[in-house]
């Protein structure tokens, strides 16, 4: 056997590295050009229009700067926090806008347990809402409370599920929607000045409310009935509308006839007496007179609805067999 190290065959060749020559005096040059490089590069800071600054010196809060170009001390020595405070900003619950524009797309299926809540009257509900806010203190948004956009959204989330407690299904659903939104709101800007988190809440919107979708057919089986029920009432109401005040005109006017026609019954009597009392006192002033002339106007109405008159004498006598009465009468 022959041996592979005999002769030329040294093994492996091991490749030789050679360092640089490293130019100290250029080196050198550069370094305070780099320095100062590096200092530019950390002194100097932009806040914007919408936004405000707040310096950090070692940690500790020095001062509050204004939108435009801003020197600091460098090597993070101070540091800045820039927070928009003429923004308005919004959390979403229960959904997440995937897409804004004219056709908007949301996500709500991850964000459930957001939106499950209880009413009440132990209904359950899925409510979706936005909250609407600016920030108005930076200082104690920034360090007042830690974890700011976590805690807003559990005070938010908190003040929401009190006022869907205190209020039925249907309110939640209907007509108290406006009212929810409103008490949210007050809520949580009283748990904000309490905690100190520099937020002004500008509005809550209920976004969407609906039950849940296991019960959805029976809510609006419910609803249907409700509807149907308010028609009717609408329907009475209208009924009774109408009916009642035509009864009552009709009663009205029967009562306004009646005491007319006694108006008239006791003015005729109190006529009817005056005239007696009148005729009475001729009367008696002259009694042949006056029986005279009230016989006359009795046979002056009287005989003028006779047909056939006879007229006699009464000095005459032994007439009466002669005349045929029942001739008279039954030619009549």
């Amino acid at each position: 056997m022959s041996n592979q190290f005999d002769g030329d065959n040294q093994g492996p060749q091991v490749p030789e590295f050679k360092l640089p020559d490293l130019n100290l005096g250029r080196l050198k040059a550069l370094l305070p050009i780099g320095v100062l490089i590096l200092l530019g590069l950390t002194s100097f800071y932009t806040v914007n229009a919408e936004e405000t600054g707040l310096v950090l010196r070692f940690g500790k809060y020095v001062r509050e700067t204004a939108p435009g170009l801003h020197f600091k001390a460098p090597l993070g020595i101070e540091r800045v926090y820039k927070v928009a405070i003429q923004r308005q900003h919004k959390e979403e619950f229960g959904f997440r806008t995937v897409k804004a524009g004219v056709k908007s797309q949301y996500a709500t299926k991850p964000y459930r347990d957001e939106s499950n809540m209880l009413t009440g009257d132990l209904n359950a509900a899925n409510v979706e809402w936005v909250v609407q806010f600016r920030i108005t203190d930076p200082y104690k948004h920034e360090f007042r409370v830690r974890n700011m956009g976590e805690t807003f959204r559990a005070m938010s989330e908190a003040v929401m599920r009190r006022v869907i407690g205190d209020r039925s299904i249907n309110e939640v659903l209907t007509v108290g929607r406006a009212e929810v939104a409103l008490a949210v709101e007050v809520g949580l800007q009283e748990l904000c000045d309490n905690y100190d988190t520099g937020i002004t809440v500008d509005q809550v919107v209920l976004q969407d409310v609906n039950p849940p979708d296991p019960v959805k057919p029976s809510f609006n089986a419910v609803n249907e009935a409700e509807q149907a029920k308010e028609t009717l009432i609408n329907q009475a109401q209208s009924e009774y509308n109408r009916e009642i005040p035509k009864a009552a005109g009709a009663a009205l006017q029967t009562i306004q006839e009646a005491e007319g026609y006694a108006l008239d019954r006791v003015n005729r009597a109190q006529g009817d007496a005056s005239l007696f009392n009148s005729i009475y006192a001729a009367y008696r002033s002259a009694p042949d007179v006056t029986r005279t002339r009230m016989y006359l106007e009795t046979m002056n109405e009287v005989l003028p609805k006779v047909e056939n008159k006879i007229i006699i004498d009464d000095s005459i006598k032994g007439m009466l067999p002669l005349l045929n009465l029942n001739g008279t009468m039954g030619g009549k």
